[in-house]
């Protein structure tokens, strides 16, 4: 589930860097253990300009965040709807982008969808450039799996955390859902 918060938020957020085949994964959890924004990046502090001025707090270091780091061990280990369980928040400022976001949660593993055919499962067929910038503005990666979709002819595309890290994920679902 994906929340949307409108109050100010002063408190402190946890943060811990998990270890993964495709480099080390960064993640900052509210009070409430709900992500705040996650990146494959070793520095957790470079993951606050992501989360929305009212969701920011002082940074506390954690070295398990407990439901949180066993969803990304079981997805890790191939339980592939193991993050789907997790909480995320995160502040758009739109509904749109919260609804995108929402519907990003929803495409499978193993079955990424093209730039305009994630427009259209947001409900909006023509607003493809919309589209990308809820990919783009994610803050929550892997958690809202933005890594799903793909340019229209089927190539990558961009990925804040690098086309590598990209490619391994689809990679890891592919594998794990291919028959």
């Amino acid at each position: 589930m994906i929340s949307e918060s409108s109050v100010t938020m002063t408190s402190t957020i946890d943060s811990t860097v998990i270890a993964t085949p495709a480099g080390p994964l960064s993640v900052l959890t509210g009070p409430d253990g709900a992500v705040r924004a996650a990146g494959f990046t070793a520095e957790p502090e470079a993951l606050l300009p992501l989360v929305h001025p009212s969701l920011r707090g002082p940074l506390r270091h954690r070295s398990d965040l407990g439901p949180v780091t066993a969803a990304v061990a079981a997805y890790l280990d191939g339980d592939l709807a193991a993050i789907d369980a997790v909480d995320v928040e995160q502040h758009s400022g739109g509904a749109f982008m919260t609804h995108a976001w929402q519907v990003l949660r929803e495409v499978k593993p193993g079955e990424p969808v093209t730039y305009s055919g994630f427009a259209g499962l947001a409900g909006r067929p023509l607003a493809v450039r919309a589209a990308a910038a809820a990919c783009a503005r994610n803050a929550a990666a892997l958690f809202v799996p933005c890594h799903r979709v793909l340019r229209t002819d089927g190539t990558l595309g961009g990925y804040r955390w690098g086309l590598d890290v990209k490619k391994w994920l689809l990679g890891h679902e592919r594998r794990l859902t291919a028959s």
